[in-house]
Parts: structure tokens; C-alpha cells; sequence
């Protein structure tokens, strides 16, 4: 019998279906955050507290194929570790072979985020987001339906029965569709990001973690009017995440398009305006993290810019002009746009000074870490 990972004797007892009796267990122990002096842990909620028993079972959850309509699909198919947790698509695609408007967003540090989508201002917590990839319909994603079977399977696998009674050690029957869910929220919450150059150079008063030019960089992504800061600001560089009060969100139409047609941008995207219907959030959308943005392209809510240059120019420009074809229009002139994406002027080599700043936002350690990996490489038997 092969062991799964991370299992000790008593689990492959279990999953050989012998009997073993255990003291009783002692309660799970809480997740180490494993953060830099001066980086705050993130909230959690008080109806799930964050153990490592729970993490290792959201990471199993996370990576198994077994939640998905089609079987050969995960969360992990469209957040992939080397890519900070993104998929390196313009569109996600669903199990059902579906394209997504949108691209996936990072989950990196996604514990801080106030909110957890790029256009929906209500959906706040992990909890209640995960059910979306899950259930959801419009698109499609991994294409559960509300009978549940998946949950009957994951009862049937002894791995999971474990697994579960070690996250759960007071449930009697522990496997459940919503402690399924709480289990991959955990999972989710634990991937953090506080490794990287930037971090040793900041936290760790590294002085050979970035270079002279990264340092110009910084220096430049923090001042007027490249302004890159006021949406992409403070620990997380995002507006939209970080400690205290939870409820300051904004989102933001950065002049992508300008269509001529009824709403300014493509009809399947029009940002938070699929929410609030209010004409003036057309094009508005979250201020993603910039943590691993090396990793992530390609850029933008819908993938449309391929190169962290692309960005630059883009945001140097005051807005993208689109010359012909369905999308044309001039974004600079979009009337929703906001006021912090004016345009400005840089050198070639302050051009390249900004992007080795931004290069020093991947944390190498992140997309190595063990803690994150998939623990079903090469077991599609499970």
C-alpha cells in the first residue's frame, strides 16, 4: 500500500481498515504564520479558527480532481503554485471547457483582502467564495452540482475519513459538505506571501536583498505622478487589503477601454456595474496584489495586457488606445476613469528601474514551499 503523504501510522491503520485505539486527542494545533517581525497576522473568523490540521486538509481539498464535474480539474487548476496561485491565462477555463471573462486571481496573502473578487463588492469572505467556483453557473467552473455526490465520495476514501477526524476531532461524523469548505478557506487563508527581496530589504534590514536600480524603482512607484502607490499601496499593494478597517474597498476604472456603445467597456465585463447598476462603475474593478506580479501575467482583469512594460506603458499613456476592431476607443478619455491614472513620463532606463522593483515582489520561497505543494502527484487513485 502506498502511503499518502503526510499521513503517520496511525492514518495507514485506518486506511487499511484495522482498528486502533487512540488515547483521546489532544485539540488541533493553531497554524504557525511563520511572519517577519513588523508583518501582522491576518483576521480570521471566529466560526473558523485557523489549525494546521485543518490547512493540511484544505491543501488535499484544494488539489483533489474529485471536486470537479469533470474529474480532471481542481482549485489548483486555475491557482497554481509557480505561478502565484494565478494560471497564466487571459481566461480561466471551466470544466466544461467554458472561457471565463475574467483571468484568476492571485491568492496570495488573499487572507488580508477585504474583498476577494474583481468585481463583486459583497463577497467578503472565503468561506462564502469558494462556493462560487464550486456551484457557480454563470460561468461555469468546476461544475459541482447542490446533490453533493462529491462529498459521498471523499466519505468513501479513507484518506479523507483521517483527515477530516484529525481537522474535526469532537464531530462524530466529521466529513460534511461545510467543513469541506471551512477546510479549503483555511487553506487558503494560510498561503502567505513575506519572503521576498522586498521583505528581506525592508523587514529584515538586508541591504544585498535588491539592487541600486530596484531601489529607484521604488523610489518612483512611490512618487508623483507615477502615483502607482494610491491604488497599489501599503504591505499588501493593494487598496483593497490589509489590517483594521476592513470596510475602506474602492475599485477602479484605469481606462482600458472606451468603447462607443451603450456601457464603455465589453458588455461581459463591466466591472462592479454588474453589481450596483450604477452607470458610474462601468469599467471599475479591484486593485489586485502586486506581490509575485512577475509571475502572474498576463495583466489585467481580462489578460489583455501581456508584459509588466505593456502595464507601465499603459499607465504612462493615461489610458490604452485601441485602434480598431470591436474594442476600439480611446481609455484616456473614458469618463468613469479615475483621476489617479493621469498619465506621466519616463526615461528608458527609469522604465527599467520600475521594473526591477516590481521583480523584487516575487517571493521565490512561496512557490517552493512544501506547505502549498499538491500531495497527489502521480496517486490519481488517491
Amino acid at each position: 500500500m502506498r502511503r499518502p503523504p503526510g499521513l503517520g501510522i496511525a492514518a495507514i491503520l485506518v486506511i487499511a481498515g484495522l482498528s486502533l485505539r487512540l488515547p483521546a486527542q489532544a485539540p488541533p494545533a493553531a497554524w504557525d504564520w511563520q511572519l517577519p517581525r513588523g508583518f501582522p497576522p491576518p483576521e480570521v473568523p471566529a466560526d473558523n479558527p485557523m489549525t494546521a490540521a485543518k490547512v493540511e486538509l484544505g491543501r488535499y481539498l484544494f488539489y483533489d480532481t474529485r471536486l470537479s464535474a469533470n474529474g480532471t480539474q481542481s482549485c489548483g487548476s486555475c491557482h497554481r503554485q509557480e505561478r502565484g496561485f494565478t494560471d497564466g491565462r487571459a481566461h480561466s477555463i471551466g470544466s466544461t471547457g467554458q472561457a471565463h471573462p475574467r483571468g484568476s486571481m492571485s491568492l496570495v496573502n488573499v487572507a488580508y483582502a477585504a474583498v476577494l473578487t474583481w468585481s463583486n463588492p459583497a463577497m467578503t469572505r472565503l468561506e462564502d467564495q469558494a462556493l462560487v467556483p464550486m456551484y457557480g453557473t454563470e460561468p461555469i467552473e468546476l461544475g459541482l452540482d447542490r446533490s453533493n455526490q462529491w462529498i459521498d465520495r471523499l466519505r468513501q476514501a479513507p484518506t479523507y475519513r483521517w483527515l477530516f477526524a484529525r481537522a474535526y476531532p469532537d464531530e462524530a461524523n466529521p466529513v460534511t459538505a461545510d467543513r469541506a469548505v471551512k477546510a479549503l478557506a483555511s487553506f487558503e487563508r494560510s498561503i502567505t506571501s513575506a519572503r521576498s527581496p522586498y521583505d528581506r530589504y525592508h523587514f529584515e534590514r538586508d541591504e544585498t536583498a535588491v539592487s541600486e536600480a530596484a531601489q529607484r524603482g521604488e523610489v518612483l512607484f512611490h512618487s508623483r505622478p507615477l502615483s502607482c502607490f494610491m491604488c497599489h499601496g501599503g504591505l499588501h499593494f493593494s487598496d483593497t487589503m490589509g489590517t483594521g478597517d476592513r470596510h475602506r474597498v474602492e475599485f477602479h476604472n484605469t481606462g482600458l477601454y472606451n468603447l462607443s456603445a451603450a456601457l464603455s467597456y465589453p458588455a461581459n465585463n463591466t466591472g462592479i456595474y454588474e453589481t450596483t447598476h450604477d452607470p458610474a462603475d462601468v469599467g471599475k474593478f479591484k486593485a489586485p496584489t502586486l506581490r509575485n506580479i512577475a509571475l502572474t501575467a498576463p495583466y489585467m482583469h481580462d489578460g489583455s495586457i501581456s508584459t509588466l512594460e505593456e502595464v507601465i506603458d499603459h499607465y504612462a499613456a493615461g489610458g490604452r488606445t485601441i485602434a480598431t476592431g470591436s474594442c476600439r476607443g480611446v481609455g484616456r478619455d473614458n469618463p468613469n476613469k479615475s483621476p489617479a491614472v493621469s498619465g506621466f513620463t519616463l526615461t528608458a532606463a527609469q522604465r527599467a528601474d520600475l521594473v526591477a522593483f516590481l521583480q523584487t515582489l516575487t517571493d521565490d520561497a512561496l512557490v517552493k514551499d512544501t506547505r502549498y505543494t499538491n500531495p497527489w502527484p502521480g496517486d490519481p487513485a488517491r
